[in-house]
């Protein structure tokens, strides 16, 4: 089976952010047009700078949560990887409106666009925060428990409006849940900037970075190529077993954020060899945090035929590689 998605027409909203432009390289890469709508809230114009004179990719600057702009990007496309929306636990516990607003109210109006428009598959990126307080590892996916956060209850009404959609349209669905996704083109700056570019930057500036908690609490840390290839398998499945399924996207291994900084540090000081003295610092755990996350990904294995290219230490490999020559 071809394990790429090749010569279609896709649609990625969210097209400018840290996944969103990672999949807008690989499917151009793969001979695809791809339209790209965002609204530059959280994506960057210099993630996208590469293809704009790439005359397979267009941008339609727009909002998920303005139906003709919705309208105007599905026309004549077959799949549609949605990817837009406002991430981040502390983010959704600050601002629940906008998270609500974005995050639901975007995704039924991007999904209700392809389903006018006859799209005939759409994927999007659900959210390991959907397990919430379920006890239960390696996280299945037909057990989970009450969300911690507003952010893990948007991302599991989206999953009940696209089984919902799948029943009642016909539409082919697919849910993808990422756990802790990182690697090149991650914003390691503001507020709500993921750990493992933050804890990068700090390094290269000499500084001290800052662990949540006293370092106990794990992630399945996934490398965004492990990504990519989950996205292409469930446009590409023709297994009607696989179709209007949510599955884990991992590597299925736990570190904890002790053993993550420790990592992290003993692949800078490749680069910097000053690094080898700097310790973290233990703040206040974050709220709305899960203590721990570890996938099963067996189902994605079984179904799609997922097999992750790269662990936790191959992926940081990578990643330190490219913020080093980037941040």
């Amino acid at each position: 089976m071809e394990h790429l998605l090749r010569n279609s027409r896709v649609l990625i909203t969210g097209g400018a952010g840290f996944i969103g432009s990672n999949l807008v390289e690989s499917l151009l890469a793969t001979g695809n047009e791809v339209i790209c709508l965002d609204n530059f809230s959280t994506g960057m114009r210099e993630n996208i700078q590469g293809f704009v004179n790439n005359k397979r990719f267009t941008l339609i600057e727009g909002d998920i949560r303005n139906c003709s702009d919705c309208e105007k990007a599905v026309q004549n496309i077959d799949v549609v990887f949605h990817q837009a929306a406002l991430g981040s636990v502390p983010r959704s516990i600050k601002d629940p409106v906008s998270s609500t607003d974005v995050n639901i109210g975007g995704f039924v109006k991007i999904l209700f666009a392809a389903k006018e428009a006859k799209v005939k598959r759409f994927i999007y990126a659900a959210s390991s925060s959907t397990y919430g307080d379920h006890p239960d590892l390696p996280k299945i996916e037909d057990k989970i428990g009450k969300p911690l956060s507003p952010y893990g209850i948007t991302k599991y009404v989206n999953e009940l409006f696209a089984a919902n959609f799948s029943v009642n349209y016909g539409i082919d669905v697919i849910g993808l849940r990422y756990f802790n996704v990182f690697g090149r083109r991650q914003n390691p700056e503001g507020a709500y900037a993921a750990v493992i570019p933050k804890f990068v930057k700090m390094l290269m500036l000499h500084k001290a970075p800052m662990i949540n908690g006293d370092g106990s609490f794990s992630r399945d840390f996934t490398y965004i190529d492990n990504v990519l290839q989950a996205n292409h398998l469930a446009a590409v499945v023709n297994n009607k077993d696989a179709i209007n399924q949510i599955y884990n996207v991992a590597h299925g291994e736990r570190t904890t954020l002790n053993q993550l900084f420790n990592l992290i540090k003993n692949i800078a000081v490749k680069y910097d060899s000053s690094i080898a003295d700097i310790k973290p610092v233990h703040g206040p755990e974050r709220a709305g945090d899960i203590p721990h996350s570890h996938a099963s990904i067996e189902k994605a294995n079984r179904l799609l035929g997922y097999a992750p290219s790269h662990n936790v230490a191959e992926g940081l490999e990578e990643a330190i590689k490219w913020f080093w020559r980037n941040l």
